[in-house]
């Protein structure tokens, strides 16, 4: 098998059994668990594997052509992303990485419109879907659990509410949500301190679904959403809070990015800035993600971030790294999903629900494994425009009770 050569380089964890087209096995031992063993049942796939194998695996696993016989798809992903991250320390194969970076670099441009288009691969896919995985307020980002018994429901509102509390908002302030989603957090923050918010998102279902919400629940006069590019937005706000939506900027306009944040805030205003991030060091989202899930997304470190938002005139005033926090909740969604799989596939085809298997635990796997975590940055344009302590965080939290998801988000039409 030609990537035999690439296997015996790249194992560094568990006990890896692979079976080619011909039958023929090949293993792979590093430990003694886990213990994994695939056929591979195309032979075409054996020269894929070897040329770009974070593609080529999870195009097998959609296809039917990586089955796994022996102990499950975490397990067999755990193997490989350990594997991956060993094999820096590899000359040769470390060439190979820097090559696919340099080609996956060229498609970080994400210009105005471009982006739209982008954004609508993914989340204007039918909204039941989400409905089957996502808590009831359908928050689609890392959820915060402060206790290892929270549900999803409850790491979903503390989340909001960890937010809240580091955006110090004030009855009467005008507050901007850049990359709204579905309206659940600019929601909640319009009725937990009086403000009103302005919600701006590239999605057309999220739009549609986010007004429908607001005007259900009698808060359209405190909380709008509107179809419009960040680089579009031109009022002034006293807070802007942006929860996943960093990663869909593209490496290329961080500093466009940062410097609208800092005109779009009034000079006392404060921003938080919620993003998935690398640990490691800066090279592109995997190549499967990329092509099938999030087209165009970049996952940056911080320093790649901290760089842009100093030339933006910024103070960063605080950092907090949520490490395995994105990894339970991917987790409750993994979860949640295969108890309903049977409705997924009344909704999409069997290769979607493989696909989106492979996406859940290869996500679940990158937060356990080190390589991922969250970052939460809250940024002003005035050095004391934050209090000198953290202290303010847990008094707000404590202040305000964390239940599940009131009555009124509990589905979304």
């Amino acid at each position: 098998m030609l990537a035999t050569w690439l296997f015996d380089r790249l194992i560094k964890l568990g006990d890896l059994t692979i079976i080619d087209a011909t039958g023929r096995s090949y293993r792979f031992q590093a430990t003694e668990s886990p213990k994994v063993t695939i056929r591979i049942t195309d032979p075409g796939l054996h020269w894929k594997v070897f040329r770009n194998p974070q593609l080529a695996v999870g195009e097998a696993y959609m296809d039917g052509k990586l089955v796994i016989e022996e102990g499950t798809l975490e397990e067999f992903l755990a193997i490989g992303v350990s594997s991956l991250r060993a094999s820096h320390s590899d000359g040769m194969l470390e060439v190979l990485t820097r090559l696919r970076s340099l080609l996956a670099s060229f498609s970080d441009f994400n210009p105005v419109g471009y982006a739209k288009r982008q954004v609508a691969h993914h989340y204007d896919l039918d909204g039941r879907l989400f409905d089957l995985f996502l808590d009831s307020d359908r928050q689609y980002s890392c959820a915060y659990f402060a206790k290892p018994e929270d549900s999803l429901e409850v790491a979903q509102r503390r989340k909001k509410l960890h937010l809240a509390a580091k955006l110090l908002m004030q009855p009467g302030h005008a507050v901007l949500d850049i990359g709204s989603g579905w309206g659940g957090l600019g929601l909640t923050l319009a009725e937990t301190d009086g403000v009103t918010v302005t919600g701006i998102t590239l999605s057309e279902e999220q739009h549609k679904v986010s007004n429908q919400r607001a005007e259900a629940a009698g808060m359209a006069d405190r909380a709008s959403f509107h179809l419009r590019d960040y680089r579009h937005e031109r009022a002034k706000y006293d807070r802007v809070v942006s929860v996943g939506m960093l990663e869909h900027v593209g490496k290329p306009h961080y500093r466009t990015f940062f410097r609208r944040v800092a005109d779009l805030l009034k000079d006392n205003g404060v921003a938080v800035i919620h993003s998935v991030g690398r640990f490691d060091h800066p090279g592109p989202v995997n190549a499967w993600i990329r092509k099938y899930i999030f087209p165009g997304s970049y996952v940056p470190t911080l320093s790649e971030v901290t760089k842009p938002i100093e030339q933006s005139n910024l103070f960063i005033t605080d950092i907090e790294i949520l490490r395995v926090h994105y990894a339970e909740t991917l987790l409750a969604w993994r979860k949640n999903f295969y108890r309903n799989i049977d409705k997924v596939r009344e909704i999409y085809d069997e290769r979607f629900c493989r696909m989106w298997e492979f996406y859940l635990a290869a996500c679940e796997i990158g937060f356990r494994s080190g390589e991922l975590m969250v970052f939460q940055i809250q940024l002003s344009k005035q050095m004391d425009a934050v209090p000198l302590t953290r202290d303010y965080i847990a008094e707000f939290e404590a202040a305000h009770t964390v239940a599940e998801t009131p009555k009124r988000l509990h589905r979304i039409s």
